[in-house]
């Protein structure tokens, strides 16, 4: 085969590949952490270091999961799904989550199993707050399906990476009436180009994806005893557009405003914390509030929403705790930020919390 043979070989095989990305909608995080955990890229790394909201916990592999399930047996409960009526999917503009008639406690197990399932390490697990988050990863799905690497194989396959990683974080918080509520919140990053060489690229944050969360939630549907069917019924139905948010100053401190009720605003807010990285290292539904860690940034300029969290300047000092508390009457509601002995706070630091939030919820 001449030269020009090859590369007219190799010219087809990238456009088809073009083709195959872009038909392709499929979901697969499993091939990202077959054999050793998904190298994160450097930035990323570095990134995990500087955020401002940092995450404490080791990591868990899939494969030392599935070992240690290997050897135990498996409890009739746990073969069989239950019935799949008690799991029903609620939605508030672009939000959705999880109704589960079963208590936290017999939710984690199951719940963790399904994340590992699709091929993610965990980053933190708090059986306690019900929290788990997976470490970055990215969707081998939207690489090319093309001649090349169906040809070459693993060794090829491995010089692939997509541009872009995703983490996810679960959320399960016990009703009133006993049962749970299952939130799936996206964090996503992408590499871009710094130059127009395009000799050098930064990893930087990108919009979280709630048709994604939607997936996931549609998946786990499935889990937990919901058929094909139901599920995709389920996540199809149309989405009403929740209510808007608007910043305020009562008693000279910043707030966030809401129109609606408590247990919308402590959803929408509990959603809007996870979906922007804060350390929730508390809640207390009862009075309304999280308890959260943040770590401000040297450059006090003020900056687009991103840049807020994911700033890559030096930090100032340890750690700072603050309460993020929602009151409300009737269906108004108010977002407001307390220091750690729970008094108002106007500092810079509140003020950029309350921009974070405010810029989620609107």
């Amino acid at each position: 085969m001449n030269a020009t043979t090859r590369l007219g070989l190799l010219g087809l095989a990238i456009s088809l590949s073009a083709c195959s990305a872009l038909e392709s909608d499929k979901i697969n995080y499993k091939s990202a952490t077959k054999g050793a955990t998904l190298e994160v890229p450097p930035d990323l790394t570095q990134l995990s270091k500087e955020s401002r909201y940092t995450v404490p916990g080791g990591v868990v592999s899939a494969a030392a999961f599935e070992a240690g399930q290997a050897q135990q047996p498996r409890s009739a409960d746990n073969a069989a799904p239950r019935a799949i009526g008690d799991v029903r999917i609620e939605r508030d503009g672009n939000q959705r989550w999880l109704v589960v008639n079963r208590t936290p406690d017999q939710l984690w197990e199951p719940v963790r199993e399904f994340w590992l399932e699709n091929g993610f390490v965990f980053t933190q697990e708090q059986p306690k707050l019900g929290i788990l988050e997976t470490d970055w990863a990215e969707n081998r799905a939207k690489l090319p399906q093309d001649i090349i690497r169906s040809t070459i194989g693993k060794v090829f396959d491995s010089l692939y990476s997509t541009s872009e990683r995703d983490k996810f974080r679960t959320r399960l918080e016990r009703t009133a009436n006993g049962a749970t509520e299952i939130f799936i919140t996206h964090r996503g990053m992408e590499e871009v180009y710094t130059s127009a060489q395009k000799d050098n690229t930064i990893w930087q944050p990108r919009p979280a994806d709630p048709e994604l969360e939607t997936e996931f939630l549609r998946r786990l549907m499935l889990k937990l005893g919901v058929s094909e069917e139901q599920a995709k019924a389920a996540t199809a139905a149309p989405v009403p557009v929740a209510a808007g948010a608007r910043m305020a100053t009562v008693n000279d401190a910043p707030v966030v405003q809401l129109d609606e009720g408590f247990d919308r605003a402590w959803r929408r807010v509990g959603v809007s914390l996870d979906r922007t990285g804060f350390t929730v290292e508390d809640r207390d539904r009862s009075q309304g509030v999280y308890f959260v860690r943040y770590v401000a940034p040297a450059d006090k300029k003020e900056q687009g929403f991103f840049s807020k969290l994911f700033s890559s300047t030096p930090e100032t000092g340890a750690p700072l705790k603050y309460r993020i508390v929602v009151r409300s009457e009737g269906n108004q509601s108010t977002v407001s930020v307390l220091n750690a002995t729970g008094a108002p706070d106007n500092s810079a630091n509140a003020q950029r919390i309350v921009r974070v939030l405010f810029d989620d919820l609107k």
